[in-house]
């Protein structure tokens, strides 16, 4: 009877351990899948923060020098082509409205996830108003 106990008790025991195992395996492949999104997403939004940024800093020439459009849309341009951004230059709309400089761009970023891909869509933009 002695014999009996311990046996079923060594198999609760190992029984647990699984689970301890399999919830560890578990958390662990969530923990890899979370950094692995995060790996493909957070890119693309720093890249679309860094242009509106060119965007804004841009804008503000413009109003104050009157840069022409085909300046400005050039100069966004390879702001775009350094940040490996998939826009066309045709994407990139400028446009004076009095003193005030509008540009904007329209693009998709495809994020390959493996067995899924999906594209983001990013429309940053940027407006100043000439105090002069």
């Amino acid at each position: 009877m002695g014999s009996e106990t311990v046996s079923s008790h060594t198999r609760k025991r190992a029984a647990q351990g699984g689970e301890g195992r399999a919830k560890a395996i578990f958390w662990t492949l969530l923990f890899l899948t979370v950094i692995f999104v995060a790996y493909k997403i957070i890119p693309p939004y720093v890249k679309d923060y860094e242009l509106e940024q060119k965007m804004q800093e841009t804008a503000r020439y413009a109003s104050v020098f009157r840069k022409p459009e085909e300046e400005i849309r050039d100069t966004i341009f390879k702001e775009v082509q350094d940040l490996e951004i998939p826009a066309k230059r045709e994407d990139i709309k400028v446009e004076y409205s009095g003193r005030t400089v509008r540009i904007s761009v329209e693009y998709d970023v495809p994020v390959d996830f493996l067995v899924y891909q999906r594209d983001m869509h990013f429309k940053p933009s940027s407006e100043n108003r000439s105090l002069i």
